[in-house]
């Protein structure tokens, strides 16, 4: 009887036994889901901040990329290349991160591309500031080079102009002056004998005699000498062939052109000129000499 109720009692022991296995190991199923399901969303949080970040680091390497091109420097065709290459990466990534769901070794890739992306941003900035550095110390060289241009000009004007003042100077102070003149009345008799006369009827030529006051800045050569003589109506004497010269800084008709050889020694010379408006008249006649563009002073005669 004894051994007839301690089995029962056995068996009911195992199925608790049973019992406690199961349950134990419904728990563990059910920690082990939980501790997924919490690293799995744990894993999600970990991407959805990644992904922040990464759009986060985008927006501010174009923002900077932005500013940069903002700015007047003419960028060189190797930077604008760098530019571009720079736009079209942001531009990549930006669509892999519009996906929404990047997987970890995605997400990988896309934190070395920007990292890689920070760097040639970096150094493209460098670059940029350093062209514009450049822009301005050409810009300030062109500048110094205008002022300078413009102060040497100024000074080659004003050389120019002094030169020019200082040549008409040296003109004026080379020209030959009279020193001393007179004029005498000849007659011609028929043997071609000359005779000094003072009256008009029988006049038939002048002699200027003059002396040229020393110049030692004058040239020593051929000097042109224009002779006008002016009848005591106050009409100039002029040729059948008359011609014009400049003195004074005007243009003027001369009665009689000759020249002279001067040596700056004192020499007289003697002008001979035959009157084609024969015969004289009776009263004073002004002669005056030029040369070298100006007066060599003036003389005259009076005849009876």
């Amino acid at each position: 009887m004894e051994n007839q109720s301690g089995q029962p009692s056995k068996k009911n022991s195992n199925v608790i036994y049973f019992l406690i296995v199961v349950v134990l190991a419904l728990l563990g199923t059910d920690v082990y889901l939980y501790l997924q399901k919490n690293k799995s969303d744990t894993k999600i949080v970990y991407q959805h901040d990644e992904q922040t970040r990464l759009q986060t680091e985008l927006d501010s390497l174009e923002s900077q990329i932005q500013q940069v091109n903002a700015g007047k420097a003419k960028m060189s065709v190797a930077l604008q290349a760098k530019n571009d290459s720079l736009q079209a990466k942001i531009h990549v990534l930006r669509t892999q991160l519009a996906k929404g769901k990047l997987t970890k070794e995605e997400l990988a890739k896309a934190q070395e591309d920007v990292k890689q992306l920070r760097y040639f941003v970096t150094k493209y900035t460098a670059d940029i500031d350093e062209l514009k550095k450049q822009n301005q110390s050409l810009a300030s060289e062109r500048d110094t080079l205008k002022t300078n241009l413009a102060t040497v000009a100024k000074k080659a004007d004003t050389l120019t102009k002094q030169n020019q003042d200082l040549d008409a100077k040296v003109k004026v102070a080379q020209a030959l002056k009279l020193a001393q003149a007179n004029v005498v009345a000849y007659k011609v008799k028929s043997s071609g004998k000359e005779v000094d006369v003072t009256r008009a009827n029988p006049a038939k030529k002048i002699k200027i005699n003059f002396t040229v006051a020393s110049n030692s800045i004058a040239i020593k050569s051929m000097h042109d000498i224009y002779v006008r003589i002016i009848d005591p109506t106050g009409n100039l004497i002029t040729p059948a062939d008359g011609g014009t010269f400049s003195a004074d800084n005007q243009d003027l008709q001369y009665t009689y052109k000759t020249s002279i050889d001067f040596k700056d020694d004192g020499s007289q010379y003697t002008i001979d000129w035959v009157n084609p408006n024969l015969p004289f008249q009776k009263g004073t006649y002004t002669v005056l000499l030029y040369a070298d563009g100006g007066t060599m002073g003036k003389t005259g005669f009076t005849l009876k």
